[in-house]
């Protein structure tokens, strides 16, 4: 099993690639240098055994003596280079007629090769270029032999010449010795080479997965109660800094969650303990201390009154909980959204009126078509009235106000409220998120915070959005952007439901 679990293991098979890679470069670069290499050797010994010939051309002449053709060499025998260049020439040579007759032969020659076929004097007398050829001798040694043709000296009188098969050759044993040298050097280096670019491959394969086991680590010793661990960025500015960061993001945005998620179990908890303790209270009283039916009838109504507001609790965590699930489908249909806000405006002059907030409506005076879930766009309209009278002080103003913009329908709510600090807007729409009012002069019902993020939601599913903007002491201003007879972004229906905050 570790056999198994290494094998399978990232950085074994990073090693494995590197250092396969790695060898097959070092053969192909063996097999392309070993390849020049005897290349170069080859021509080399090609152009010495040419030059060999250009020497021979030169003192080898084949004339008439007593009636019949010899050949005789002619050179300085004082000259000690001459006599070094006809000795090499005459160690490996054989020279023969048109008919395979040998007119001279060096005994090397005749020990390694024999007389040449007649057939090869031939094809080599009828050949425009010279041939050259790698021969085995007897003692096992190659060589490489030049074949080619002269022509008899012509005496006086004479018209016609005479062709002559000469061949000369040289050792190339040395040459070929060097070659396999080279080659039992490749041999014997590439496996230790390999060795060694594997033992690299795997160090610096571990030091490139180190930050990557560092995530891991930081991820086992993740819980709920440390997510304030952060991995440090190498700052490399490369791949694993990249996954590094977006890590610490995700893990971010798991804190943000979690301490949201927190939050709204103890508001939860606090608001169905609330209620759950005071009808636990009433019912006790009623039961030690009433004495007529009216005391009983009064502890049951204040009883009910807190229930009342338990079910509200528990809806809103139904509907909470429908949504993240995907379980409700907007029912969308051809609307007048001139007409619903004209009608949920007119739902809030009472409750706006007793809290002595001046509510006016202006733009609604011409259609404005829409393809919306009728409930929903209620719901959000709802939303956002309750919130500006809620948070108006006595006094104040809540206006209304619907217009065209481009293509869309712009829905602008603002009131002269408390207004919203700026550290708090960019999360305004998050879910359980509540600003604390301590200077309002209302005391408006606490909620869970869920009024907001619904808004965002049912305006992002008819394809729209919603923005915000707010000073302190003077107000907020929220605006709502739908498409004008157009269908939301499809994929979002799903997702949405409002309810009262």
């Amino acid at each position: 099993m570790p056999v198994r679990r290494l094998v399978r293991g990232l950085r074994f098979q990073l090693t494995a690639s590197y250092g396969l890679f790695f060898t097959l470069l070092l053969v192909v670069l063996a097999f392309i240098l070993r390849g020049n290499l005897r290349s170069s050797i080859n021509d080399q010994i090609s152009e010495s055994l040419t030059s060999d010939w250009a020497a021979l051309k030169g003192y080898l002449k084949i004339e008439r003596t007593d009636g019949i053709f010899k050949p005789n060499w002619y050179f300085d025998d004082e000259d000690v280079d001459e006599n070094f260049i006809v000795s090499r020439l005459k160690s490996l040579y054989i020279i023969t007629d048109e008919q395979g007759k040998v007119l001279q032969m060096s005994p090397n020659y005749e020990e390694q090769f024999g007389v040449d076929p007649v057939a090869r004097i031939t094809a080599v007398l009828k050949a425009p270029e010279p041939l050259f050829r790698d021969v085995i001798g007897k003692d096992g040694q190659p060589y490489k032999v030049r074949s080619g043709f002269v022509y008899n000296e012509m005496a006086k009188g004479e018209n016609h010449q005479h062709k002559y098969y000469v061949a000369i050759g040289r050792s190339v044993a040395k040459n070929r010795e060097l070659l396999q040298k080279f080659t039992w050097y490749c041999v014997s280096i590439i496996p230790l080479a390999s060795l060694v670019g594997g033992l690299l491959g795997w160090i610096t394969a571990g030091r490139a997965l180190n930050p990557v086991m560092e995530v891991a680590r930081t991820a086992q010793r993740i819980s709920g109660s440390s997510l304030s661990m952060r991995i440090p960025l190498r700052g490399a500015r490369d791949e694993l800094d990249f996954l590094i960061a977006t890590f610490n993001q995700m893990i971010g945005r798991l804190e943000t969650s979690f301490t949201q998620i927190r939050q709204f179990s103890i508001d939860v908890s606090h608001e169905l303990r609330t209620p759950i303790t005071i009808i636990r209270g009433q019912l006790e009283v009623a039961l030690f201390t009433a004495q007529t039916t009216e005391q009983y009838r009064d502890a049951i109504v204040s009883s009910l009154q807190d229930i009342e507001r338990m079910s509200q609790i528990v809806r809103a965590l139904l509907l909470l909980s429908q949504a993240e699930t995907g379980q409700v489908v907007l029912q969308k249909s051809s609307l007048d959204l001139a007409a619903i806000v004209t009608d949920i405006t007119e739902q809030f002059e009472i409750p706006a009126e007793g809290s002595g907030v001046k509510l006016s409506l202006s733009g609604a005076d011409q259609p404005f078509m829409i393809e919306a879930d009728r409930v929903q766009i209620e719901r959000m309209l709802s939303n956002l009235l309750s919130n500006a009278v809620k948070f108006t002080p006595e006094g104040g103003q809540v206006n209304v106000r619907l217009r065209k913009r481009e293509s869309n329908a712009e829905l602008t709510v603002e009131d002269t409220g408390v207004g919203i600090p700026a550290d708090h807007l960019p999360h305004i729409f998050d879910r359980f998120y509540r600003v604390s009012s301590p200077s309002s002069s209302a005391s408006p019902e606490k909620g869970l915070g869920l009024g907001l993020s619904f808004v965002a939601w049912i305006a992002k599913a008819h394809g729209g959005s919603v923005k915000v903007e707010s000073e302190p002491g003077k107000g907020t201003r929220f605006i709502i952007l739908l498409p004008e007879g157009m269908l939301g972004e499809p994929g979002n229906e799903r997702n949405l439901i409002a309810t009262h905050s």
